[in-house]
């Protein structure tokens, strides 16, 4: 078995899935359900749902399609977006997700991820944190799509995160989101020395290689990536494809 998960991050939007470049031009992949069936097919390692627009329109998460998800999954499933209560929290676990992934509203209230983790367990709790670079070259945390800018230095904020009980840090670099050019190796590198948690790393993965890169040389406990497996080609013709057991295991053992 690999020690390393390589983990397809999927976008919902509407109901629908759709994959970003830099936050921005969601192209629509198709629905959830029949990408899932694909993806269990492959055994897929772990799964993780992020809806982009919940908290934009200050909205639940989708319970019903979350019920619908998780009843068709072979592996373990991580979901954010919109949630903002311990009570959310509970609903979603009761659906059968493994894991919450709590981003702009642990900016907001801190606190939340430290009574969330300790009510459910922290292997339950994932923070999500997106990076972008200032008009400095400085890496800054962003939340609400990629809409707030924040002042935060991400490696101070992964080390709060953890203080205050997360389980996972799911790292997300804004700049590299869809570009398909690699990760961002010194912003992997950093914040996953900082923490002890295990870092996931995403944006930017274009190749097994990266997965690599991104564990080798930054140092991430997993990956992460979403374009790598829904496109293929110069022309991002929709295909879903995941590597065989026997390539990630030459690219990650």
């Amino acid at each position: 078995m690999l020690k390393t998960r390589v983990i397809p991050c999927l976008l919902l939007k509407n109901d629908g899935l759709v994959k970003t470049v830099k936050f921005k031009a969601p192209t629509y992949l198709g629905d959830p359900i029949n990408i899932v069936k694909i993806f269990n097919e492959k055994e897929v390692d772990e799964l993780v749902f992020l809806d982009i627009t919940a908290t934009l329109e200050n909205r639940k998460p989708p319970f019903k399609k979350l019920s619908e998800i998780a009843s068709e999954c072979f592996m373990p499933v991580g979901y954010g977006g919109g949630i903002r209560s311990l009570d959310d929290i509970r609903e979603i676990l009761a659906l059968g997700i493994e894991k919450v992934i709590i981003n702009s509203y642990a900016s907001e209230n801190p606190n939340f991820i430290e009574n969330a983790s300790k009510l459910f367990g922290s292997q339950s709790i994932v923070v999500s944190i997106d990076v972008k670079k200032d008009y400095f070259g400085k890496y800054k945390v962003v939340t609400h799509s990629c809409i707030k800018r924040t002042k935060a230095d991400p490696v101070k904020y992964a080390i709060d995160m953890q203080d205050m009980g997360a389980g996972e840090i799911l790292l997300n670099s804004v700049d590299r989101d869809g570009m398909m050019k690699g990760y961002d190796i010194e912003l992997i590198r950093t914040v996953s020395k900082a923490v002890t948690v295990p870092v996931i790393a995403c944006g930017g993965a274009g190749k097994i290689d990266d997965f690599k890169e991104a564990v080798r040389n930054g140092g991430a406990s997993a990956v992460a990536a979403g374009s790598f497996f829904v496109f293929q080609g110069r022309h991002r013709a929709v295909l879903i494809s995941y590597p065989s057991y026997e390539e990630l295991t030459e690219a990650l053992c």
